[in-house]
C-alpha cells in the first residue's frame, strides 16, 4: 500500500502548526491576565483585613480618647466610604472605577494615620494590651498591603507589556481583542509634594 506524499503533508503540517502556536506565546496573555487578577484579589484581601480591624481599634481608642470624636468619626466615615466603593473584576480595567477605589483607600489610610497619631497623647492607651495588639495588626496589614500592591503592579506590568510587545501584540489584535490594559496604583498630587517641616 502506497501512501501519497500529499496525504502525509496535512497531518505533518497540523502537528508543526500546533507546535508553532504552542511555542509562540498564544497562552501568555491569558496567563498574565490571571496572574494580575490573582494579585488584585490579594490587594483586596489585605484591604478587607484592614477594614475588619478598624472597628476594634476605634472602640479601643474611644474609651480613652473621648474628646477625639472628630478623628474617630473621620476614621469610621472613611472606612464606610472605602467599603462602599463597588469593586469587581472590571475595576482593574476601568480607570475611573480604579481611581475611585484608590482615593477611598487613600482617605482611609490618612484617617487611620491620624487616629494612630493621636494615641501618642494617651500613655495609658499606648500601654493597653488590646490597643498594642490591634496597632501591631494594623501595621502588619499596612505592610501586607504594600507587598500586595507591589506584586499587583508587577503582574500588571507583565500583562500590559505582553499586550504591547511582539508576539503578544499579534495575539492581542487577533484572538484576544477584548483584553484591555489594566490599571495600576498611582499617588495623588498632594502625596507627591514634599512635607513641610515647621519648628
Amino acid at each position: 500500500m502506497v501512501v501519497s506524499v500529499s496525504r502525509l503533508r496535512a497531518p505533518v503540517f497540523m502537528v508543526f502548526f500546533s507546535l508553532l502556536l504552542a511555542g509562540c506565546g498564544i497562552n501568555t496573555i491569558p496567563t498574565a491576565e490571571e496572574q494580575a487578577k490573582a494579585s488584585w484579589s490579594e490587594v483586596l484581601n489585605q484591604y478587607q483585613r484592614r477594614s475588619d480591624l478598624i472597628p476594634n481599634l476605634v472602640e479601643t481608642v474611644k474609651g480613652y480618647a473621648t474628646h477625639e470624636r472628630e478623628v474617630l468619626t473621620e476614621v469610621t466615615d472613611a472606612r464606610a466610604k472605602a467599603t462602599a466603593v463597588h469593586v469587581d473584576a472590571s475595576t482593574i480595567t476601568d480607570p475611573e472605577q480604579f481611581r475611585q477605589f484608590q482615593e477611598a483607600q487613600s482617605r482611609l489610610s490618612g484617617a487611620l494615620g491620624r487616629l494612630l497619631a493621636i494615641t501618642e497623647a494617651y500613655p495609658d492607651l499606648k500601654a493597653n494590651q488590646n490597643f498594642l495588639a490591634l496597632q501591631s495588626q494594623i501595621e502588619g496589614t499596612e505592610n501586607r498591603i504594600a507587598v500586595a500592591r507591589r506584586d499587583y503592579i508587577e503582574a500588571v506590568r507583565v500583562y500590559n507589556t505582553e499586550l504591547k510587545t511582539f508576539p503578544g501584540v499579534i495575539w492581542a489584535s487577533t484572538i484576544y481583542r477584548s483584553y484591555k490594559p489594566m490599571e495600576t496604583f498611582t499617588i495623588s498630587e498632594e502625596q507627591k509634594q514634599a512635607p513641610q517641616v515647621k519648628f
